[in-house]
């Protein structure tokens, strides 16, 4: 579904991502996990085609950047971040934000039609805010306005769903809430690409996991193989070792690291 061929993305003297080969298939769910910086928003960019390389190759959901109509691509893709949050009016009711989805807009300048309304309304009560669904959106806490992007990511029935560190500003008990949604998804039949650089997220739902140090895949497969103390030490820069709990991992960091 997702296969990216030596793929370099350079911004001057500086190359942001290198040599990139990466290739997810059909009923697979991944995980890119590295540090801040790494590149991992950039390879989320290269998916959803708001990015492009300065060499290789990006084929998603069957078609190559390029060589189609990437407005038509996007189509097919669920998208979550905090940048497309800001981008939301704050004073629109929640069931009509998570409306938008049906069509790709930011917001509504016209009769929104009944059928898409109620399925906004049903969406919104799976993600458990159903009494929430005319409240204006600036109202809701960072949390539940994740679980709306979620709801609006939906809509239209994606193939792909690609969600950047969704976590990010969230207590523990908002963000188990939100891994437990996301845990829901496994029988849609759409792949899941989430990105993060909290070991913890890594749910039961996800198979497979990329690590991505300084531009570069540093190992990928699945996760079984990948989470392990010395590539995840090589990926973070610092010596860690891994606990699986309940199908989780946990890292813990080993004390006083080491130079570099």
């Amino acid at each position: 579904m997702i296969n990216l061929q030596e793929i370099t993305l350079r911004r001057g003297e500086r190359d942001i991502l290198q040599s990139v080969d990466l290739r997810m298939n059909d009923g697979e769910h991944w995980v890119i996990l590295g540090r801040n910086g790494s590149g991992k928003t950039t390879l989320l960019e290269m998916m959803t085609g708001y990015l492009f390389p300065s060499s290789g190759t990006v084929d998603v959901l069957g078609y190559r950047y390029g060589s189609c109509d990437v407005r038509e691509v996007r189509k097919e893709i669920g998208y979550i971040s905090q940048s497309v949050i800001e981008k939301l009016s704050l004073s629109d009711p929640v069931w009509e934000v998570v409306a938008t989805g049906e069509y790709a807009f930011l917001r509504f300048y016209q009769t929104i039609d009944e059928n898409v309304r109620l399925k906004a309304l049903r969406l919104i009560d799976q993600v458990g805010l159903g009494s929430m669904a005319e409240q204006p959106f600036g109202t809701l806490s960072q949390g539940e306005r994740k679980k709306v992007l979620l709801a609006r990511s939906l809509m239209a029935g994606p193939k792909l769903l690609v969600l950047d560190e969704p976590c990010a500003g969230l207590d523990l008990h908002e963000r188990e809430k939100l891994l437990l949604d996301l845990g829901k998804l496994s029988g849609r039949g759409l792949m899941i690409v989430y990105v993060t650089h909290h070991l913890e997220e890594i749910i039961p739902l996800f198979t497979h996991v990329a690590l991505i140090h300084e531009g570069r895949i540093t190992a990928a497969g699945p996760k079984e193989e990948v989470l392990n103390g010395e590539a995840l030490s090589r990926a973070y820069d610092w010596p860690v070792e891994v606990d699986w709990v309940n199908g989780r991992p946990w890292i813990r960091a080993v004390s006083g690291g080491v130079e570099r």
